[in-house]
């Protein structure tokens, strides 16, 4: 798969009112944190996923060793969403972490066979920037980054409405695992949008 361990991949733009936005590979683990709490304490997590306000352990040393699976978007030096990945395949999530059979089939159909590619595990915006845009960049940028590094297809389960939206937008190809009722979404990036 690609090499994801360059980290000074970052875009600068500027928002509508003037403030300095940018989406940058790689954060201090301890900023991140604090900022991952105050998602739970502002209560802003939605869906299934069960969230809590610590950054789980095994995620913790993960973002350390690679700190380029973390791509932060900021506004005014501020975090305002963030973005976590990893590479992955049809048969495992993780190494020794096998799919279910209704998960690899799923996948089989939007990848055509057995493949590897690149996990999109959470995105998250903060509510109050959400409907402007920046969620639109992120994604633009992630999947530009995927290419650059010699990705090929990135895959995304989602329930929440505004990731839906996005993705579906974004043309990205679309299954739906019954079990847990999460939608899967497939992008190849060997195809430009």
């Amino acid at each position: 798969m690609g090499d994801p361990q360059n980290k000074t991949d970052s875009k600068f733009t500027e928002t509508q009112r003037g403030k300095a936005l940018r989406i940058v590979v790689g954060c201090d683990i301890e900023e991140f944190k604090t900022y991952y709490r105050k998602l739970a304490e502002d209560k802003e997590w939605q869906g299934t996923f069960g969230f809590t306000e610590e950054l789980g352990t095994s995620w913790e040393r993960v973002l350390v060793e690679n700190p380029s699976l973390l791509i932060v978007m900021r506004e005014d030096g501020e975090i305002i969403g963030h973005l976590i990945w990893h590479e992955s395949n049809t048969e495992e999530h993780w190494e020794r972490d096998l799919r279910d059979e209704e998960d690899r089939k799923v996948l089989r159909e939007l990848l055509g066979g057995k493949r590897e590619f690149v996990e999109l595990h959470e995105v998250w915006l903060r509510q109050k920037y959400r409907g402007k845009g920046y969620g639109e960049q992120l994604f633009e940028f992630f999947e530009a980054f995927l290419r650059k590094k010699g990705y090929h297809s990135i895959i995304y389960y989602a329930d929440h409405p505004a990731a839906l939206a996005t993705c579906r937008k974004r043309g990205y190809r679309e299954g739906f695992m019954e079990k847990g009722k999460w939608y899967v979404f497939c992008l190849s990036l060997d195809q430009s949008l």
